[in-house]
């Protein structure tokens, strides 16, 4: 079988591979078993890649290289207008020669795709969408655009859409779908019972507004102020880093707040399983990696009440869910971290819930999609 993939992330090339994003690529990789061949039209740019870049596990990917663009001001409208039909037209070039379309949405190239992808009804289709599908959720009128376009059985044929959650009145193309990143044989019976000494907090994700780090650091800062022996480490760079650290010297958490970078995944599994909650205050989620993997190690997950992030802590029962609101989270933090009982439980249950979706049960999904 020969796969086209279209998808906004940006590559690099290394000594014949090209790398990409790992949580991105590491999934990739799984359906990259199932095909003899795979086209991948995508940005590619000169950086050295990363700690969080991996490769493809494949050397002879046929890399079909499209420009970046947006609509953020007059300019970047005015490139975008000459860059859009050479892109379109990579993007129908590799289309047309493969057995199935995969596409990777949201994104500028991804809406494209979905646009393209309508030429093709005869053709197997697959969706990736990675953001929030909540049908009620405030989203940029292209990412609706997508969704729609995605979910119409009309004008989207043969398509199949993997989803974060379940959502009501949904079309026949739209699949209910998870992510892993640990196998079966990573899996492991929790125990947490240092809660007495110092207790770990860890946040994974860009440190860019969206995700609000600095809210994590106000909600460690009062925990501390109210006698708690609490840290936090953070893991991820972005432009929020220079106001962190600036708020972190004003503040005196230099003992107690700790900012990490990017780091590969065995960095971030040795962090999880020291960790005794993993926090994400963050206004948009899929289905967030940083709760899934740290609720898989017994962390206890903090997050807020965006896409299926409910579901996945089954409504408070697994984890906390924040109001973001300081003071009623700090109660809820509190009164938790007093109830030893409690505390076992959801690490219990976070546990339990996590390791049912491992990357072996995700490649049997996978590669039935395929088929």
């Amino acid at each position: 079988m020969k796969i086209a993939i279209i998808t906004n992330v940006i590559h690099q090339k290394q000594e014949g591979y090209y790398y990409g994003y790992a949580p991105y690529v590491g999934e990739i990789n799984i359906w990259l078993k199932y095909v003899d061949e795979v086209i991948v039209v995508a940005p590619l740019n000169k950086a050295t890649p990363s700690r969080i870049d991996i490769p493809y596990q494949i050397a002879n990917v046929d890399f079909r290289k499209v420009s970046e663009f947006s609509f953020t001001n007059f300019k970047n409208n005015i490139i975008s207008i000459f860059k859009i039909p050479v892109i379109s037209w990579k993007i129908f070039c590799a289309m047309k020669t493969v057995g199935h379309i995969h596409l990777r949405c949201p994104g500028n190239t991804g809406l494209l795709a979905c646009f393209i992808q309508i030429l093709f009804p005869g053709k197997n289709k697959t969706a990736k969408y990675a953001g929030n599908w909540d049908p009620k959720s405030k989203q940029p009128w292209t990412y609706k655009l997508q969704k729609w376009i995605l979910n119409n059985t009309f004008i989207t044929r043969n398509m199949t859409v993997l989803v974060y959650g379940e959502w009501e009145n949904q079309s026949k193309n739209i699949k209910s779908f998870f992510t892993a990143t640990y196998s079966e044989t990573e899996k492991r019976v929790i125990e947490k019972t240092d809660f007495k000494s110092i207790i770990e907090f860890i946040f994974v994700g860009s440190l860019v507004s969206g995700k609000d780090p600095m809210y994590a650091v106000k909600l460690i800062q009062s925990l501390i102020e109210k006698g708690k022996n609490v840290v936090l480490n953070l893991y991820g760079e972005g432009k929020e880093r220079t106001a962190l650290e600036h708020y972190i010297k004003v503040n005196q958490l230099e003992n107690s707040v700790f900012l990490h970078g990017n780091q590969n995944k065995e960095v971030l599994k040795k962090a999880y399983q020291k960790s005794h909650f993993v926090v994400l205050p963050s206004k948009s989620e899929g289905w967030p990696k940083a709760i899934a993997e740290g609720m898989f190690w017994g962390c206890i997950p903090v997050a807020t009440k965006v896409s299926c992030v409910p579901y996945m802590l089954d409504y408070g029962r697994r984890g906390v869910l924040l109001e973001m609101d300081l003071e009623k989270d700090i109660i809820q933090l509190e009164n938790l971290i007093l109830d030893n009982d409690q505390l076992q439980d959801k690490i219990k249950l976070a546990s339990n819930w996590s390791q049912g979706y491992t990357t072996d049960r995700f490649e049997a999904e996978i590669k039935k999609l395929l088929k």
